[in-house]
């Protein structure tokens, strides 16, 4: 049965980060390009395979502009509570009006594209979730990444003043102990965790929560060592809820 649950998972993943999409807006013409000199993980960029899913977000979302209090961003990790995390969303989130605006594969500089675009017309949440950087990895450094997400983060209280804004450290990726991205993570918290103000935006890290006491990760936790399974959405669940419970009080 476990064997089954974590071939499901990485399907669901693939899934998700494999889709060919057909893009339903006409791309910009010609391309953005980041300027020479210019942090490109703070310049706002499209992608050419996901304009099909910006649209489809912004349609839904249009339609419950009124509705939405919670919004949860980022990449595939917040994208994927659509799979692995479909059945606590549904417990936990569905009747607090929660929308999730992740897509698989997105950089800081797409999440920046998409508020651009008009991601958060008429909506004014009680509460914002985000998580955003792993995808960065590989093109920027630890401080370009950071930069990025201060953006993300300025961009997002321009939008909506009026929301608390619970910063998520980007979780650990990797096996073992020692993957050399592990270390680039904790370095890019530490930066991250200084742009909290203890109010409108909020900043908590649960990376270790994933993890072994031997710091290695386990495939039931994450499956491909860097997307939750069901199991590791629910330590998700668990840890943001005091924040949750602070905007959302329970019904007494």
């Amino acid at each position: 049965m476990k064997k089954l649950l974590r071939i499901t998972a990485l399907l669901s993943i693939a899934s998700c980060l494999h889709a060919e999409l057909s893009a339903p807006w006409p791309m910009p013409v010609p391309l953005p390009s980041v300027p020479a000199g210019v942090n490109s993980a703070a310049c706002p960029l499209p992608r050419l395979d996901w304009l099909a899913n910006v649209k489809s977000n912004n349609d839904k979302a249009a339609k419950l502009s009124d509705k939405i209090q919670l919004v949860f961003d980022g990449d595939s990790i917040t994208d994927l509570w659509r799979e692995s995390g479909w059945e606590l969303w549904q417990v936990h989130y569905s009747n607090l009006g929660a929308f999730d605006f992740g897509i698989c594969g997105d950089r800081t500089e797409n999440v920046l594209w998409r508020l651009s675009q008009g991601q958060m017309n008429g909506i004014k949440p009680k509460l914002i979730l985000l998580m955003i950087g792993t995808n960065n990895l590989n093109t920027n450094s630890n401080e370009q990444i950071a930069e990025g997400i201060k953006a993300i983060i300025d961009e997002y209280r321009k939008l909506c003043p009026q929301s608390v804004i619970l910063l998520q450290g980007i979780f650990p990726r990797g096996h073992e102990a020692t993957d050399p991205n592990r270390e680039r993570i904790k370095e890019i918290n530490k930066i991250i965790a200084t742009y909290a103000d203890g109010k409108n935006v909020r900043f908590l890290d649960f990376g270790d929560k994933f993890l072994e006491p031997d710091g290695t990760m386990s495939p039931e936790i994450m499956p491909d060592f860097l997307h939750p399974s069901a199991k590791g959405y629910q330590i998700w669940v668990t840890a943001v809820q005091p924040v949750i419970d602070q905007c959302f009080p329970p019904a007494k």
